[in-house]
């Protein structure tokens, strides 16, 4: 009788712990896709970064076409402000004075 009761407990032992290995396999294989997902991500963000430093160096390269331009428009202001000069002499009646022609700013 003991060895039946024995094996009643062994059996049902068993039996337990298989159940407890099929839920660490169900739980390894969602932690599987739970990596695939976070992989999947990763990559996802990857090209994202490599989006964004592609527009830095977009607007990197915008910002310094608007150094050459800032430059410009100063000579172009200084420009204007020579021939407004020129214009209030003459219509204030001073002589007027020939104005050499500059070169193109383009």
């Amino acid at each position: 009788m003991a060895v039946v009761q024995n094996l009643k407990a062994t059996y049902t032992v068993d039996e337990r712990v298989r159940g407890v290995a099929d839920t660490v396999v169900a739980i390894d294989n969602r932690v599987a896709s739970v990596d695939d997902r976070v992989a999947c991500v990763d990559d996802r963000v990857a090209r994202v970064d490599d989006r964004v430093a592609h527009v830095d160096e977009k607007v990197t390269r915008v910002d310094d076409n608007m150094k050459g331009i800032d430059a410009r428009v100063a000579i172009v202001d200084d420009s204007v402000k020579v021939v407004d000069d020129k214009v209030a002499e003459v219509i204030h009646g001073a002589q007027i004075i020939s104005v050499k022609p500059r070169k193109s700013l383009i």
